[in-house]
C-alpha cells in the first residue's frame, strides 16, 4: 500500500505540474485572475505532493518525520496565504477596473478535466490513508478535494465569460476561490490541515 501512495504522489505532481502549466499559460494569454490563481494552486499542491514523499521517506524515523511535516505544512501554508492575498487584490482590481478577460477554450477544458480527475484522485488516496492509517496522505486527500472545488469554481467562471460574455464573471470567480484558498493556509500554519 505505501507503493501505491508513492504512486498517488507522483501522479498527483505530473498532473498539477502540467495542469499548472496550462492553466498558468492559459491565464496570461485570456488575462484570467481565476485561471492564473488556479495555475499557480496547482504549483503549490506539486509543492506539497513532494512535501509528502520527502516526509514519507523519514517515516522510520518519527521525529525527523514529524520535523519534515512541520517545515512542509508552514511553507504550504505560507504559499496558499500568499496567493489568496494576490488572487483577491487582482480580481477586485479587475473588478474595479472592469478588465475584460478574453474567453478560453484551454482554461474551460483544463478546469473541467480537472473536475474529473481530482475526485478520483482523492478517493485513491483516502484508501491509501485508511490503509495505512496515514495522517499525511489523509491530510493530502482534503487538499485534492480542495482542487475539486476550485476546479468547479474556475469552471462556472470561466463558462458564464465564454457562453453569457459575463466578462465580471472571471474576478467573481477569483474572489470565490480567495476563502477556500485562505482556509488551506490558515489550516497549514496551525499544523492541522486535515481537520473539517
Amino acid at each position: 500500500m505505501t507503493r501505491r501512495g508513492r504512486r498517488l504522489e507522483y501522479f498527483t505532481i505530473g498532473w498539477n505540474s502540467v495542469e499548472g502549466i496550462a492553466a498558468v499559460g492559459a491565464g496570461v494569454l485570456a488575462g484570467s485572475i481565476s485561471l492564473l490563481g488556479f495555475g499557480v494552486d496547482s504549483f503549490i499542491e506539486v509543492t506539497s505532493g513532494a512535501a509528502l514523499l520527502w516526509r514519507m521517506s523519514a517515516d522510520r524515523d518519527a521525529q525527523c518525520s514529524e520535523r519534515r511535516e512541520a517545515v512542509t505544512l508552514r511553507l504550504v501554508g505560507l504559499c496558499f496565504v500568499g496567493l489568496a492575498v494576490y488572487v483577491g487584490y487582482e480580481a477586485v482590481v479587475d473588478l474595479v477596473t472592469r478588465s475584460l478577460p478574453e474567453a478560453s477554450r484551454l482554461g474551460i477544458a483544463v478546469a473541467a478535466v480537472s473536475l474529473v480527475v481530482m475526485p478520483w484522485l482523492s478517493r485513491a488516496k483516502r484508501d491509501v490513508a485508511r490503509a495505512l492509517g496515514s495522517r499525511a496522505m489523509h491530510a493530502d486527500s482534503k487538499q485534492t478535494d480542495f482542487c475539486a472545488y476550485l476546479s468547479a469554481i474556475l469552471l462556472a467562471g470561466l463558462l458564464l465569460n465564454y457562453a453569457a460574455g459575463w466578462w465580471w464573471a472571471d474576478p467573481v470567480a477569483g474572489l470565490a476561490m480567495t476563502p477556500f484558498i485562505v482556509k488551506e493556509g490558515v489550516r497549514a500554519l496551525r499544523g492541522d490541515p486535515c481537520c473539517d
